[in-house]
Order: structure tokens, then sequence, then C-alpha cells
């Protein structure tokens, strides 16, 4: 088992999640500087840091954040034996609560990760996003269609 590789990928996933809440959306996007990014109904694949960081342009924010919590769980992590590559599934919920917005969920669903390893660092090669159920996202994304 690959404990130091597992809890690199863990900390990756969780980075993600935690710069979308502190609104470092171009520090999200750097993520993808050697991957790709996608969601159902949203077309082509994304690729690249450029790419990515207008997936982000519709994200709503309020004093530089966008007032959300990306709760991730059941997280799973595969590392392949030569420990080059690893694939990961999670699932998402984000919390999202404004003076004029009671807290709630407003999306949840999961993540299918793919990571390359490269310069000796884990780094997300592709991210799929699964929107399960949606709630209100009207103070969240500009164009809530997803």
């Amino acid at each position: 088992m690959h404990t130091d590789d597992i809890e690199s990928v863990r900390a990756l996933i969780y980075e993600y999640a935690e710069l979308i809440d502190l609104g470092q959306l171009d520090a999200v996007s750097a993520l993808f500087t050697h991957g790709t990014w996608s969601s159902p109904g949203r077309g082509t694949p994304l690729r690249g840091a450029e790419q990515v960081r207008h997936a982000y342009d519709g994200v709503i924010l309020y004093d530089g954040i966008p007032g959300t919590k990306h709760v991730i769980s059941n997280v799973t992590i595969e590392i392949a034996d030569d420990r080059a590559t690893a694939t990961a599934r999670s699932y998402f919920t984000v919390l999202q609560g404004r003076p004029d917005f009671p807290l709630q969920s407003v999306i949840a669903g999961r993540y299918h990760d793919r990571f390359a390893r490269v310069d000796d660092s884990w780094r997300f090669a592709d991210r799929q996003i699964f929107p399960d159920l949606i709630g209100d996202l009207r103070r969240h994304l500009r164009d809530p269609d997803l």
C-alpha cells in the first residue's frame, strides 16, 4: 500500500475544495495546469489552467469569497502499481449561506478524478464533475444551468 501517495492525492482533492471556498479561483484553475476538467452538459472538456479558469467566471463572490463550504466525503483512492497514476472517486456537497439566504445545500454530486505524478508531485490529470442533486444555485452561479 502506498500510504504517502494516498494521503498526497487526498490532500489535493481537499485543496481544490478549500481554494474554491476561499475564492481563490486562479489557484483552483492552476491545479489543472496538466489536466482536464469536465461536467455533463458543458461540452468539450476544458484543458489547462486558462480554459478551466473560464469555467469559474460565473461563480459569484461576496467580498472575495463565494460563501460556500465544499464538503468532501466517501473518498476512494487507488494508486497504480507503478505509482505514476492514480484514480479517485468522491462525493461533494456544497453548502451556502448568506445574510439573505439561509444555510442550505445548493448542490451535491460526485467527482471522478485521474491523477498523474509530475515532477514527483501529484497533479490532476482529469476531473469529471457529476452533479446529482441541484438546489438553489442563484446566489452561487451567475448562470446556474449546469
